[in-house]
């Protein structure tokens, strides 16, 4: 018999700035390189497009392969909506969890503030989940996840510069 365990990971902020602002900011590898981890990303804007986001230099000095993270574009609705898939490419291990979903829902609130949520399906892979989930890891030692990702997003959209400028 086989145990399935569900795991979804929901994850929101609310965001000065406009919809097509913070769309542009999430598939846009000029962007993707300024908040978060600043590997830049690659997306191919349809069903069943790739999607990559590739290491930092820094990232590779540590053994990071090139393409940190793979997966593929499920739906695409811009700049309301983006569903993909989503693996870690980190070791063998995060590898062969396999896929996640991630789901990246962006909503008006009123005329000057943005709802973004970002829900990551991690169901039966625990160290997808253990990663993105932030906890009590620390920045430095790579920790950080969603809520660390999501907090500079806001913060660079907000005030031109991220939390590491």
């Amino acid at each position: 018999m086989t145990t399935t365990t569900a795991t979804v990971q929901i994850h929101r902020v609310y965001i000065k700035a406009t919809p097509a602002a913070i769309w542009e900011a999430i598939i846009s590898p000029e962007w993707t390189a300024r908040y978060g981890y600043q590997g830049p990303v690659d997306y191919d804007l349809r069903p069943g497009g790739a999607f990559r986001a590739l290491a930092t230099p820094m990232m590779r000095e540590f053994g990071m392969p090139e393409v940190v993270v793979d997966g593929e574009v499920v739906e695409c609705d811009p700049p309301n909506k983006l569903v993909q898939t989503y693996r870690f490419l980190f070791n063998g291990d995060t590898e062969a969890e396999g896929f996640t979903t991630l789901t990246w829902q962006i909503e008006v609130e009123n005329d000057s503030l943005t709802r973004l949520t970002v829900t990551h399906d991690v169901t039966d892979a625990p160290l997808h989940a253990a990663m993105v989930a932030g906890g009590e890891s620390k920045l430095a030692e790579g920790g950080g996840g969603w809520p660390w990702i999501l907090s500079d997003l806001k913060t660079l959209l907000e005030s031109g510069s991220g939390l590491q400028e």
